[in-house]
């Protein structure tokens, strides 16, 4: 019996660090199945402005560290404070551990802290569950005033191709719907098991009570403008990463700054389906968009394929710096 019940447990965490795998790969192969990956290097070596892509960088690794602050200031009003290096490689080594198993991401780094400063698991995961509700009211914001903001602009695309939303859902395939219900049925499972996670904790009152004390503490955060100022300097730092790759291509260098806060938002909301790293649902949302204005399709393809597998060995190297970082740091301390 003992067996059988440890055998279910094993099925279940691979199927957990499954699913996700096979979700992401189901999307980039339907979107790719046709793709002629040879002209890739074409692309990278002749046709793309790597000046654009480098400038990019500080900025994403800006929008980490940023976060690693912000952290170790929402953990002061709990008595904790860790020192900076050990915040933000912490931050770097969750990013890149999300690549691995999504959504682990925030237990990591506060694994992180555990090790590294003895600082209570749960009322780091507290302060992250606060951060993440306050991150996700911002996008929200950012979101709406983006769709007033270029709704002109979907207008004036309707009216001068004489396309319709009823014309959009036409041209969609099969497989197109197939895709965006699997993203939406992958959402709903995530909430599922989110929910049970948290009805779990409910039940061991300690540990509900370190994510409370970790909830609250953001009222006593000793400097709020500050707070607020490195919660903006975020996302606006995510934004340039993300925008200035733009101009590493001629079909999208001149779409303009509207354009690219639609695919930011847009991109920035396909990846709650957990894959690793968004792949896939990152990949299908701003292909889309970039397309709705007026780039090829193949164009599009070479666009986000190259920024998101860039970025990505970003946060990978990243993550070995971090690593490689505290671990050396642990040697020191010990």
């Amino acid at each position: 019996m003992y067996l059988c019940i440890s055998d279910m447990e094993t099925a279940k965490k691979i199927l957990k660090l499954a699913l996700p795998l096979l979700l992401g790969g189901a999307i980039l192969y339907w979107m790719y199945r046709d793709f002629d990956f040879q002209q890739i290097s074409h692309v990278l070596f002749y046709e793309m402005d790597w000046t654009w892509m480098l400038l990019s960088f500080p900025f994403g690794i800006m929008a980490q560290m940023l976060r690693g602050w912000r952290w170790r200031q929402s953990l002061e009003p709990l008595g904790e404070k860790p020192r900076h290096k050990v915040s933000i490689n912490a931050i770097f080594l969750s990013y890149a551990a999300s690549l691995l198993v999504p959504r682990i991401g925030e237990f990591t780094r506060c694994g992180v802290l555990k090790r590294w400063e003895g600082i209570s698991f749960t009322k780091a995961l507290g302060t992250v569950v606060t951060e993440r509700a306050i991150d996700s009211l911002l996008v929200l914001l950012i979101a709406g005033t983006t769709i007033l903001f270029e709704m002109s602009t979907f207008g004036t695309f309707f009216e001068k191709t004489g396309t319709s939303i009823q014309g959009i859902l036409s041209g969609f395939s099969w497989a197109g719907y197939l895709v965006t219900a699997i993203c939406i049925a992958a959402i709903g499972i995530l909430s599922h098991l989110l929910l049970r996670h948290l009805s779990i904790y409910n039940k061991v009152k300690t540990t509900l009570g370190g994510l409370w004390e970790g909830v609250i503490s953001l009222k006593n955060v000793r400097n709020i403008p500050l707070f607020a100022a490195m919660t903006i300097g975020i996302w606006a730092c995510y934004f340039l990463h993300y925008y200035l790759t733009f101009f590493c291509f001629d079909f999208t260098a001149d779409l303009g700054i509207g354009c690219a806060m639609v695919t930011f938002i847009v991109g920035s909301i396909a990846v709650i389906v957990p894959t690793p790293n968004g792949a896939g649902p990152w990949h299908f949302a701003v292909k889309t968009m970039l397309i709705l204005y007026g780039v090829a399709d193949t164009q599009a393809l070479y666009f986000v394929l190259i920024v998101h597998t860039i970025q990505t060995l970003l946060v990978v190297a990243l993550g070995v710096y971090a690593w490689v970082t505290l671990t050396l740091l642990s040697r020191n301390s010990a």
